[in-house]
């Protein structure tokens, strides 16, 4: 799919850092690239973003990593921010490697930081074969971070185990109470099996969020790839939408 420059778009950045940056160092980061993003034509709404260890949901920091979720008023913005940005620039001189990914809302619904940040968007037409990329974020009362915890570790063994599964990774604001995960799937029968499936550890959870009102805010959404470069784990994950 070919989009106009002047049509807002999405971005993710996953970037993994050799082991002689210490964690404070990408920690110091996550604080001091607030005010140049902060100053950035065209920005509309991005958070800086730690990563979990693994591929899942982890209560543990990978103070290797960290990623950066933007959403752009158009992607001339996005683009003279990736060629021209001292932020990007050392992101891609100091990491070891970084992967990035251009995207179109297709479904969305809830809210991050008490607005929609995808308002701008008209949804894209969906993809008809794949791939998608999911996003879903929450965040959390205090006390039901121990019925969260105690949720976990099922749906990540089952999420693990789907074969459509490309990739995925934990993020998150905040240890705990801010939580997100993006991954990459090949179709999407196979996610709404995952998700939704009357008898999957992942329903299960749904349903128990929605009883014990375990989130105080929660954002959904479905996106398409535009483009996606650098990457992840050793390769670029949707290799078809390479530059």
């Amino acid at each position: 799919m070919i989009i106009d420059d002047q049509q807002p778009v999405v971005a993710f950045t996953l970037s993994r850092y050799p082991r002689r940056y210490s964690g404070s160092h990408v920690l110091a980061h996550l604080g001091l690239d607030r005010w140049p993003l902060m100053h950035t034509e065209g920005l509309t709404f991005w958070r800086l973003l730690g990563v979990g260890q693994g591929r899942v949901f982890d209560p543990h920091a990978d103070l290797q990593r960290s990623a950066l979720f933007t959403v752009w008023r158009s992607l001339a913005d996005l683009k003279r921010f990736e060629a021209h940005s001292k932020l990007m620039q050392r992101i891609h001189q100091r990491s070891e490697e970084s992967w990035t990914v251009h995207m179109l809302p297709v479904t969305w619904h809830g809210e991050w930081g008490s607005r929609d940040p995808l308002r701008a968007f008209t949804p894209a037409p969906a993809p008809q074969e794949g791939p998608w990329i999911i996003l879903t974020r929450a965040t959390i009362y205090s006390s039901k971070i121990r019925a969260f915890l105690g949720a976990v570790p099922a749906v990540a063994e089952e999420l693990l185990q789907q074969p459509t599964l490309i990739n995925s990774v934990g993020v998150g604001e905040a240890p705990l109470l801010y939580q997100a995960t993006l991954s990459l799937w090949t179709s999407l029968p196979a996610i709404k099996t995952f998700a939704y499936g009357p008898t999957t550890p992942h329903n299960h959870v749904i349903r128990r969020t929605r009883q014990e009102h375990w989130y105080r805010e929660e954002l959904f959404a479905r996106f398409r790839p535009l483009a996606s470069y650098g990457t992840w784990d050793g390769i670029n994950p949707l290799p078809s939408f390479a530059p």
